[in-house]
């Protein structure tokens, strides 16, 4: 039983043997800065059970516990707040039972396996800004259900087919010259994505030739040789037309291997990947199954549709009347496959901008009406877009800002602000570049991951590697500091576990703050939110800073004193370095 569990029974007693009464819930909250106390027990629902004065009710209340309750050391009541303070033994007796728990606020997996979808790339394209905080938020809440005590399968499901592929290809077919990633130099994704541009441009150059000798624009953007091209390349592949399937594997090849390198620059993982060409046509037989539950009724031109309209949504096509699929359809069939190929999947998330909100949806409540017992867990993780200051990073489209353009940008602005601070005597350049890369690296994905996923981000690369504030450099530099203390502990023989027993404030509040991450872990997961993780670090990291300025550590006046002083440090800094893992994000042993 944890403290707040014995100081909840502890009050349900009082509360009996005072006055008589059964008090179901008890609220307890961290006692405010400017009080007296750790823990606070607010007396004003109490009065419910308990009649009188609430601060004499607070008073026999407090009494009560702190008699019967080891823990507690004292206690104040102010204007029906009961202030609780716990006894410094318990806090050195906690400190102690997790000082060699590596794995602090992780636990092991139990129950049924989550499977979190993200990136899901077009292959005609590389990845973009707004890909990078798909990645960055997918990546992130599978690493905080692992350690919440989950299971986890990372996954995506990629775009490798349609029309907009086919534009890629047809380009490349007219313009490229046999161009090859090798032969350019570039990256497959971006060779390809240049093709898409090319295509785009041909495309409205050949409109602006039809309007001119008198087509509507409508009738320009249909009758455009180029289009009737792609889309008869399309129907080709369809067929499995061996030329063109050979293009396509090739092309697609290219552009995986630009993936892998981005996603490698990135930090983050899959574990497995599934691919439109070989999903598209899966649904339809859950269709069939379905309309014969009824959950799903044909239209008389041969369409099927799921009417959602009891629910409070519209209704919704699930096959064409020729028996082509929608999305819909696919998304339904890949699910269900999904869980197939994994059993032990007790539910999945989505990671996927607002704009789709609608869709999830429709799709989870059409699962649900399909009878899956998993369909209850599916959680669309929905995000809003990331903008820049205009003019900043501007790709050579001038619209988009490319994954890969913007990392290396964010290693330089990291170099140049550290060799304007001037804290980098002695590293060798390789030492340099990558500590940019770590830090620069870090800034992007802390400034992204520490605002709530609903909210829209305007993207700052200077302020996000600021080294101060709620930065990710300003959390990685006390990192650093807290290494170097600990090196120059270990060339003074620190003793290691000395026994301390005057705790000083600020070295209570830090073990308080510590005492939180396990919490923390289990609320970020529920919540599907890394901000929480983000903002805790930060907290912490502002309460280290000011237990460091007040209290001196290697300087202390006894051996326990640096002993304990240096092992709280320690504790500190792997708990930063947990959290920020959580988060993808390095921390370096020198800054």
């Amino acid at each position: 039983m944890n403290l707040s569990e014995k100081l909840t029974q502890a009050v349900k007693d009082a509360v009996q043997h005072l006055f008589k009464a059964e008090l179901e819930t008890v609220e307890i909250q961290p006692t405010r800065k400017d009080f007296e106390g750790d823990l606070t027990v607010v007396v004003f629902p109490i009065l419910r059970v308990a009649k009188g004065n609430p601060a004499v009710i607070g008073e026999q209340i407090g009494a009560y516990v702190k008699e019967h309750l080891a823990e507690i050391s004292d206690f104040n009541v102010v204007k029906g707040f009961l202030n609780l303070v716990v006894a410094d033994a318990y806090y050195l007796d906690f400190f102690e039972s997790i000082r060699p728990d590596k794995n602090f606020g992780h636990k092991a997996p139990e129950g049924k396996a989550v499977m979190v979808e993200y990136s899901s790339p077009n292959t005609n394209k590389p990845l973009h800004l707004g890909h990078i905080r798909n990645n960055l938020l997918g990546y992130s809440v599978a690493e905080i259900l692992k350690a919440s005590g989950k299971k986890v399968y990372k996954t995506q499901i990629i775009n490798d087919r349609g029309i907009h592929i086919c534009k890629s290809m047809l380009a490349w077919q007219k313009f490229g010259d046999g161009e090859t990633p090798e032969s350019t130099g570039l990256k497959g994704d971006k060779l390809v994505g240049n093709y898409y541009v090319k295509f785009d441009k041909a495309y409205k150059e050949e409109q602006s030739y039809l309007v001119a000798q008198g087509k509507t624009k409508e009738e320009a953007e249909k009758e455009a040789p180029l289009i009737l091209e792609a889309q008869d390349m399309l129907r080709k592949w369809e067929a499995g037309d061996a030329e063109v399937v050979a293009l396509w594997e090739k092309m697609n090849g290219w552009v995986y291997a630009g993936f892998e390198e981005t996603y490698k620059n990135l930090g983050v993982d899959f574990d497995s990947y599934y691919y439109e060409s070989n999903t598209y046509l899966l649904g339809k037989d859950n269709i069939e199954e379905g309309l014969k539950k009824g959950v799903f009724y044909k239209k008389e031109d041969g369409s099927v549709w799921c009417d959602l309209t009891e629910d409070g949504l519209d209704e919704k096509l699930v096959l064409r009347s020729d028996g082509t699929a929608v999305y819909m359809t696919q998304d339904i069939g890949t699910a269900i496959q999904r869980v197939k190929d994994h059993p032990d999947v007790g539910g999945m998330i989505y990671t996927v901008g607002n704009e789709q909100d609608y869709h999830f949806k429709v799709l989870f409540l059409i699962l649900k009406k399909l009878g899956y017992d998993w369909a209850e867990n599916l959680y669309h993780l929905s995000y809003g877009m990331v903008d820049l200051p205009s003019g900043k990073m501007k790709s050579r489209e001038g619209t988009v800002v490319d994954a890969d353009d913007l990392v290396s940008e964010m290693a330089e602005t990291a170099g140049k602000i550290a060799e304007e601070l001037g804290k980098l005597d002695g590293y060798s350049n390789a030492e340099k570049q990558e500590l940019y890369k770590t830090i620069g690296l870090g800034a992007l994905k802390y400034y992204i991951l520490k605002v709530d996923p609903k909210k829209r981000i305007l993207f700052n690369p200077e302020e996000s590697v600021d080294f101060q504030g709620n930065t990710g450099p300003f959390i990685q530099y006390t990192y650093a500091r807290i290494q170097s203390i600990l090196r120059k502990a270990e060339e003074l023989k620190v003793p290691v576990t000395l026994r301390y027993e005057n705790l000083q404030p600020k070295e209570k509040e830090l073990i308080k703050q510590i005492a939180l991450y396990p919490e923390t872990v289990q609320l970020a997961a529920e919540n599907h939110s890394p901000a929480l993780i983000a903002n805790y670090t930060y907290d912490l990291v502002k309460e280290f800073n000011s237990f460091y300025q007040q209290i001196s550590i290697l300087g202390a006046d006894t051996d326990a004193e640096k002993s304990f002083r240096v092992a709280l440090s320690k504790k500190v800094a792997e708990v930063i370095e947990s959290a920020f893992g959580l988060l993808g994000i390095d921390v370096p042993e020198r800054m």
